[in-house]
């Protein structure tokens, strides 16, 4: 697997199984925001997300929600309404965020994941971070404008990386 390579790459976030990663040795995961957990389109998560997150909570694990999105008042609601901790403006793909949350998890990054929807800046930031990466494919197809560009070259990097269903 290459730095820039996701570890894994899933449909959504509700396929991964938390069970597998449990005896995996995984107890902390943190996730993206925008398009992993909440659609761009949308101000709430799906009911599906929530309950795979209350399962996740359930095993045991630790869970934070590490969002490149820097309009506070919308992370720290759908954090609050997940019952998550987060970390707004997290400038993905830089590392610090991520080592930050792991630091307040109390987490060793062996034992934690990243979940995100953006090759260029979740999976990056995990795998610069020494964290596991699960790529998910976005809930939507609305993005910002930057973000549709980088899909572009996204889509290409993809090519050959099979998805989970």
């Amino acid at each position: 697997m290459s730095i820039l390579s996701p570890k894994r790459y899933v449909s959504r976030v509700e396929r991964i199984d938390l069970d597998a990663l449990w005896a995996a040795g995984k107890r902390a995961i943190m996730l993206d925001r925008d398009n992993t957990l909440v659609p761009r389109d949308r101000a709430c998560a799906p009911d599906s997300v929530a309950a795979w997150l209350d399962h996740a909570r359930d095993l045991g694990f630790k869970l934070y929600m590490v969002s490149n999105n820097w309009h506070r008042d919308q992370v720290e609601r759908s954090a609050a309404e997940l019952g998550l901790d987060s970390i707004c403006f997290a400038c993905k793909p830089l590392p610090f965020a991520l080592t930050r949350a792991l630091a307040r998890m109390g987490v060793a990054r062996e034992a934690a994941v990243l979940i995100g929807d953006q090759l260029y800046t979740d999976v990056w930031s995990a795998n610069l971070a020494g964290v596991d990466s699960i790529l998910v494919k976005p809930q939507t197809h609305v993005d910002l404008w930057y973000t549709r560009i980088f899909r572009i070259f996204e889509r290409r990097a993809l090519r050959r990386v099979p998805c989970e269903e």
